[in-house]
């Protein structure tokens, strides 16, 4: 069905329009929501970095249990291949930001400037060439109301003069509609082929960061996976200890074994010692050197102890609960920097610190800034040993059968190594054992 060029005319002003009073404002209002978007995303990759930090310190934690060291550093793994990804992400959002929105937020400016000089300078063409045409029908009706006297043929070759001249403006304005609206309708595609282009362009950005999420992913689950297949597997070590044990095992022992400082202290993996052997303060010979090598002697937890430290019998502090964390403190007498070395150490005069690694290797020590929690190694000279140098956390037997019954984690099956009755992780039955230890409970 064809148009009339009036037709035509308005097809191309209401195009004209409908860019510059709904393309263009939502095309900034776009901007507006994507820069939203960017705020949204930066938050998000924020909270999981402090998400995956937390969990790595949780792995950190049980990387120093004997039974529980592999389930730590699954841990730290997982930490660390999230957080990769989570640096990703903030790539991919980058280029969103430097490549759409920026350039959308610059096309738009542009672009309201330039629709309106065009729309402009097309009404004021079309105004134009409707005058020139009016005026031209205004001339033909002038002539041909002399043309009805007496000398009609006197103005006839005027006459077919100014048809001539009405039908090539005629010809010439339906040209122009025609061109200014095929214009038109171009200028209003080549905005929604750009705003597809640059959104394809984002698609195939996050597509790639799925791919490359995906491959860190799935190149590393199988491992995890395997690691947490079997709750109930036990170290080889730590089945050596229990099966090579002479005497009957009490609990007092396997406590020992399990929660002594030598034995978390074995399973950490510092990173290695400084190659140069420690600086000796000038000023160390003025403080006592006492920093103790070994923390706790294991006949704290002797079977012919029958006191402890509050002067209660041997059950009694059982079932009131008994020490099974200790860890030898220092306190720092001079400040230490450590500079561009990560593996060493910083801290000031008179700080705590909690050694995790309890032999001196060529005059350094690796301990744990109690008040920061940061790691590293430092030189043996610049402490002295702590005068209440023991961490004591106490461990509560009837707190710990109460909260057997409310266990959020019992879906899970765990060998049991302490207590025989009333513990849901309980899926392996033990063979009775006996002690002469009276004070033990009874397995």
């Amino acid at each position: 069905m064809s148009r009339t060029p009036e037709d035509v005319n308005k097809l191309t002003e209401s195009t004209y329009k409908n860019v510059m009073e709904q393309f263009n404002p939502s095309l900034r209002n776009l901007v507006n929501l994507g820069k939203s978007y960017e705020k949204a995303v930066t938050a998000m990759t924020f909270a999981g970095k402090a998400y995956f930090d937390a969990l790595s310190k949780i792995g950190e934690n049980a990387a120093i249990s004997p039974v529980s060291r592999e389930m730590g550093v699954v841990l730290m793994e997982i930490s660390e291949v999230h957080k990769k990804v989570q640096l990703e992400l903030e790539e991919s959002f980058k280029r969103f930001h430097r490549e759409l929105i920026t350039e959308l937020e610059r096309k738009t400016d542009m672009d309201i400037k330039y629709m309106n000089a065009t729309f402009k300078r097309y009404q004021s063409e079309h105004k134009l060439k409707q005058d020139f045409l009016d005026k031209s029908q205004a001339d033909l009706k002038k002539l041909r109301r002399k043309s009805q006297g007496k000398h009609s043929s006197k103005y006839e070759l005027k006459e077919n003069e100014c048809m001539e001249t009405i039908l090539s403006r005629q010809t010439d304005m339906q040209r122009f509609i025609a061109e200014g609206c095929k214009e038109a309708l171009l200028e209003e595609k080549r905005r929604f082929c750009f705003l597809v282009d640059k959104h394809c362009a984002f698609t195939n950005q996050l597509t790639a960061f799925h791919d490359k999420a995906k491959e860190m992913l799935t190149v590393k689950l199988p491992s995890w996976q395997d690691k947490c297949t079997d709750a109930t597997r036990v170290p080889d070590t730590v089945i050596s200890m229990i099966e090579g044990l002479r005497t009957p095992v009490t609990v007092s022992a396997l406590l020992h074994f399990f929660f002594s400082p030598q034995t978390n202290s074995g399973s950490i993996v510092p990173p290695p010692a400084p190659s140069l052997k420690a600086h000796t303060s000038p000023l160390a010979s003025m403080f006592s050197q006492d920093v103790p090598k070994i923390p706790i002697s294991s006949e704290q937890y002797s079977d012919q102890d029958s006191l402890d430290g509050n002067g209660l019998s041997r059950s009694a502090s059982v079932s009131s609960g008994m020490d099974v964390v200790k860890k030898t403190r220092v306190q720092t007498i001079f400040p230490h920097t450590a500079g561009n070395n990560e593996t060493l150490l910083s801290f000031d005069d008179g700080d705590i610190i909690t050694l995790l690694i309890q032999e001196e290797r060529d005059g350094w020590l690796y301990g744990e800034l109690e008040h920061t929690g940061q790691r590293g190694w430092f030189p043996s000279s610049y402490c002295r040993a702590y005068k209440d140098s023991v961490i004591t956390n106490r461990f509560n037997y009837q707190y710990y059968y109460s909260a057997l019954a409310f266990n959020p984690f019992s879906a899970i099956t765990m060998p049991v190594f302490l207590i025989r009755g009333g513990n849901p992780f309980a899926t392996v039955k033990l063979r009775p054992t006996f002690t002469n230890d009276r004070s033990a409970p009874n397995i």
